[in-house]
């Protein structure tokens, strides 16, 4: 349901306010104030006209990026920015590829997966059935790396595995698993550091500069659309895995997300964080314990 724009757009300042000619130093140029109000007003359209909310993100984050959109689409400010995409739904379909951050590979971090091997794997082997929720799945390098670990443990038949994220590209990608050749070398190091059994090229076939990855790794997955700033709950799980995703969001909508969190684990269920990512001042933090610190992995008390 779209709603109407806010308030017209802010007008640009004139040269004696501050406004200087080019358009890739208009942005680093102006007010930091002129732009943060016109970053406020942005997010708030879009939130209303579209029903994506990127209000609690990083606002760090979200001006490199916006930054970055403006001088694509040579525009000067984002009140022009504001303006032309609340009248025109396919011009927000391309912002919004700035606004969500695709970046990742597989087995990213090995340590992690390996603790995942040494510390969550013997526990999971007790549940008759699992359900693992990747929040936040990108393009999908997280999902098939677990994946085929959860294949290689003896897990895979047992396991469904439910893929989440806002952006629907990402998610066709993170479906398909076709990725780039050139990326391979990175993804097989990764693989082998993190304990696999086998060779990586075991699970794909490559043709014309790409890979396909097995898509019976993936036969029990759900894609679906989730917003961790707006939805609830997804499914129950024995694990999470949300790496890389929690960095982009504010301190409130950090907390948000790992209430859902707490909220969609069973009792004692694992949590598992990207590198950069704690729980440390979070306001869940009582609710979980360290399993391996370093690696990011905690369990639900």
């Amino acid at each position: 349901m779209a709603a109407r724009p806010l308030t017209p757009s802010i007008p640009a300042a004139s040269p004696a306010g501050g406004r200087v000619a080019g358009r890739d130093s208009a942005v680093a140029a102006a007010p930091a104030d002129d732009f943060d109000i016109e970053l406020e007003l942005l997010l708030e359209g879009i939130y209303r006209k579209y029903q994506h909310d990127f209000r609690g993100y990083s606002r760090a984050s979200l001006r490199r990026r916006l930054s970055q959109a403006l001088r694509d689409l040579k525009l000067d400010t984002l009140s022009q920015l504001q303006d032309r995409m609340l009248r025109d739904s396919a011009l927000f379909t391309r912002l919004f590829q700035y606004l969500t951050v695709q970046v990742s590979e597989m087995f990213r971090d090995p340590s992690y997966f390996r603790a995942l091997r040494e510390q969550v794997v013997p526990v999971l082997k007790t549940y008759p059935s699992l359900k693992v929720w990747v929040a936040g799945c990108s393009s999908g390098e997280e999902l098939w790396s677990l994946a085929i670990l959860f294949a290689e443990e003896g897990l895979h038949e047992r396991t469904t595995f439910y893929a989440t994220d806002i952006n629907p590209a990402a998610l066709a990608e993170a479906r398909a698993g076709v990725y780039d050749v050139a990326r391979l070398r990175a993804f097989g190091r990764n693989y082998l550091a993190a304990g696999g059994q086998h060779s990586l090229g075991d699970y794909y076939h490559a043709a014309y500069g790409k890979a396909k990855f097995d898509a019976s790794l993936v036969t029990r997955a759900v894609f679906a659309d989730h917003s961790l700033a707006t939805d609830s709950v997804f499914q129950e799980a024995q694990l999470i895995s949300c790496r890389n995703v929690l960095i982009y969001f504010d301190r409130s909508l950090q907390d948000r997300a790992l209430g859902l969190f707490r909220d969609a684990l069973v009792r004692h269920g694992f949590l598992g964080l990207g590198s950069k990512e704690s729980l440390q001042f979070s306001a869940h933090a009582e609710a979980f314990e360290a399993v391996m610190p370093a690696d990011r992995l905690y369990r639900k008390r």
